[in-house]
């Protein structure tokens, strides 16, 4: 008994694609509705989990149980009064730092940072673009930024004292100005001084749209000599273990408080975030794209499930007689409103389809432009195709109904 009813599926689904074929404007036409719904929410879909991705692989540079202590956000909406106000909030200096590093005992590392950008790099008459990143690191700042000597040597304790004048080369850097040879022992140029390379570190790979080895660092000591004290500085803090790192943070955040003399009850004039925080951040912002995304690609499934309705109710009435003839010779009710179910269904899928792939390809411009893997959404797929089945179930009900009641005396009378 089963075969006999997925025979007649099968003959139906036949019936439905052949009625498809045989009305190819009419039902690219209609099909079109439902592909720009699906469309829009998948490319949003794959765009959203491309910038994700993104987010998650630039955050991983961080070294294991890290955290950062800046002064602006990470992630940053609203408008410009609200960003004056993270403007205006006192500079994290570099003693307030250096108190940070004596007194946090739940911490494994505290590195102090601060960067430049867009400097130009030289060596002999080779020199970089204009968008190499300067830091003035301390030598903490290597393991909480993931970052692995793997030539040379990392910063010293005795750089920062005497402000030596030495510099570690990001691997983008190197492969721009020391196309051959060791560069470890050779001297470069940044804003007129000259630097002596004493390490390479490990690539690190391209993240957030941009190179993440394209960058040098420095003695923070001999950063602030060429590029000025008064800047906020960067807190980068390593907690002892997994368990202890919600404590560590809290520990920073009342070291800090205590040091920048916050009042009890005003909130922190500084910013402390983590890989789960900022990955929050970014989902909780992104939920309200989606809700809007989702409710305009229900609109548009709407006004399709409108357009399927309306021309399958065309399709009845044009296949009257057909209908007519197949009850004559045997067709039950079912077998035709099967027929037209499937054939709406049929119809929903194409579309579904073609808004998939359109949405995948234009999702993934974002991670062509980023230069980070691409990505198919799958779960959102498997969403959109049971979406057009339902909008197809939906609204091809009523024509099958129509179909599937008609009389078959009536139906083969008509012209």
């Amino acid at each position: 008994m089963p075969s006999v009813y997925i025979l007649e599926i099968k003959e139906s689904l036949i019936m439905a694609l052949t009625a498809v074929r045989t009305n190819k404007l009419r039902s690219i036409l209609t099909l079109l509705g439902i592909a720009v719904g699906v469309f829009s929410i998948i490319l949003v879909m794959t765009a959203m989990g491309v910038l994700q991705n993104s987010i998650e692989s630039g955050l991983s540079q961080l070294g294991a149980n890290t955290f950062q202590v800046q002064k602006y956000p990470i992630m940053f909406v609203g408008g410009p009064g609200a960003w004056q106000k993270y403007r205006n909030r006192k500079d994290i200096t570099y003693d307030q730092g250096l108190a940070v590093k004596e007194k946090a005992t739940m911490s494994k590392y505290v590195g102090l940072e601060s960067w430049v950008g867009a400097k130009i790099i030289k060596y002999k008459n080779i020199e970089t673009n204009p968008n190499v990143g300067v830091a003035g690191e301390d030598p903490s700042g290597f393991p909480t930024n993931n970052w692995i000597v793997k030539d040379g040597r990392a910063l010293l304790p005795q750089d920062l004292e005497l402000s030596r004048k030495v510099i570690v080369l990001g691997d983008a850097v190197v492969k721009k100005l020391f196309l051959k040879g060791d560069p470890i022992g050779e001297e470069v140029k940044i804003d007129g001084d000259n630097y002596t390379v004493v390490g390479v570190i490990e690539p690190q790979g391209s993240s957030m749209g941009g190179n993440s080895d394209n960058f040098v660092a420095m003695p923070i000591t001999t950063f602030m000599l060429g590029y000025g004290k008064q800047r906020s500085i960067n807190i980068m803090v390593q907690a002892n273990d997994r368990e202890t790192f919600e404590d560590a943070i809290e520990q920073v955040r009342g070291i800090l408080r205590m040091e920048r003399k916050v009042e009890p009850g005003r909130p922190d004039d500084f910013e402390i975030f983590s890989n789960d925080s900022v990955i929050k951040q970014f989902n909780d912002f992104t939920k309200y794209v989606k809700i809007g995304v989702g409710f305009i690609s229900f609109i548009a499934l709407l006004a399709a499930g409108v357009g399927i309705m309306n021309i399958m109710l065309v399709s009845v009435t044009e296949r009257t007689r057909e209908i007519g003839i197949r009850k004559a010779i045997g067709a039950r009710k079912n077998n035709v409103l099967v027929q037209f179910l499937i054939e709406a269904v049929v119809l929903c899928e194409f579309g579904g389809l073609i808004g998939i792939v359109l949405g995948v390809l234009g999702g993934n411009i974002v991670a062509l432009l980023m230069s980070v893997p691409a990505i198919i959404p799958y779960d959102w797929v498997v969403i959109g195709l049971v979406v057009c089945s339902i909008v197809g179930i939906i609204f091809g009900t009523y024509p099958a109904w129509k179909a599937a009641n008609l009389d078959p005396i009536e139906s083969l009378r008509y012209e």
